[in-house]
């Protein structure tokens, strides 16, 4: 998404300098974050029956601390943020006890080549603790160990022949080991709402047979990310472009039932509302829903800032009732 959206944005911007982020005169590495609170008004914003907690922004002087594209949580009150160069940032929910945070490099080759190192989708095993990781480009997807180590990767050809922004935009393992991944680009070139989809059976890097469908999203909205509830539902992240100077963004909430994906066919998804002010909104990429004891489920939103001087990482909590979502 980001080489998409940076040269568009590029064609506004009149004056070197103005809106990207300058340079630094030496590249910094940094292991620390801030996590500035973005206060709005209390129970003021919800999305559908699903309810915006909190926001946070992100900053570092790390310099390879931006561009973050997808999110799990790799242990109880824990975050991974991955980005589209490449790298990861390992740290506790703003909601808990302040610890150390990790910034550091995937392990993904020594190649600097952007379309090499474009993560924009992650999901993961609870039992093993293995990560699956999209890669834009190449239709690649990467398998790796629980401490971030690489132990497989896919070119998956049918990825490859997806149209623009090739790539696994949103991927989520299922309960059952069965792997969904959303193409990002539309599934025809006047084709505003439905999206190339593969399900795989298995371990996509493990030579998992998969059967392509279309995803059914919102007209004119293109997936970002996508994560499994504990009844086996999906929740999916939208967003839209609506006006790319100053930039302007639509970010929806949708949910699916993988049950009913047919190979061949239309995988529709229920609307569940527009995140709208006075929610702070930017580039929501990456989502991760982590289920609590009291059967409810609490998600995790980060944004892209594309590396931009005008874009945050921002990060919002959600308290999600399975019980209350409705059923596609």
């Amino acid at each position: 998404m980001r080489r998409r959206l940076a040269a568009l944005l590029l064609t506004f911007a009149a004056v070197p300098g103005l809106w990207w982020r300058s340079p630094t005169a030496a590249i910094r590495h940094d292991q620390s974050a801030t996590f500035s609170a973005l206060p709005f008004p209390k129970n003021c914003c919800s999305v559908g029956n699903i309810a915006v907690t909190g926001a946070w922004r992100i900053t570092s002087r790390n310099s390879y601390a931006y561009g973050y594209s997808a999110l799990i949580s790799p242990a109880a009150g824990r975050l991974l943020a991955l980005s589209d160069a490449g790298q990861f940032m390992d740290f506790a929910s703003p909601d808990q006890p302040a610890s150390a945070v990790r910034i550091g490099q995937m392990p993904l080759g020594a190649s600097v080549e952007k379309h090499k190192r474009d993560v924009e989708s992650a999901t993961r095993d609870p039992l093993t603790g293995r990560i699956w990781i999209g890669i834009e480009g190449q239709g690649v997807i990467v398998r790796l160990s629980d401490r971030l180590t690489a132990e497989r990767k896919i070119i998956n050809p049918a990825i490859r022949d997806w149209p623009s922004n090739k790539g696994p935009e949103a991927m989520a393992r299922l309960a059952d080991g069965r792997f969904i991944v959303l193409g990002e680009g539309f599934a025809g070139r006047l084709e505003w709402r439905r999206h190339p989809a593969l399900l795989f059976q298995g371990d996509p890097t493990a030579g998992s047979q998969a059967e392509s469908f279309l995803f059914a999203g919102h007209s004119g909205y293109r997936p970002t990310d996508m994560a499994a509830l504990p009844d086996g539902r999906v929740l999916i992240v939208m967003r839209q472009l609506r006006w790319p100077f100053p930039i302007r963004l639509g970010v929806r909430l949708m949910i699916a039932d993988p049950r009913q994906i047919r190979p061949g066919e239309d995988w529709h998804a229920l609307d569940l509302g527009e995140i709208k002010a006075p929610v702070p909104i930017d580039n929501f990429e990456g989502l991760a829903l982590v289920p609590e004891t009291n059967g409810t489920v609490t998600g995790w939103l980060i944004s892209d800032d594309n590396g931009a001087a005008f874009q945050r990482t921002l990060l919002l909590r959600l308290r999600i009732d399975p019980a209350r979502l409705p059923w596609p």
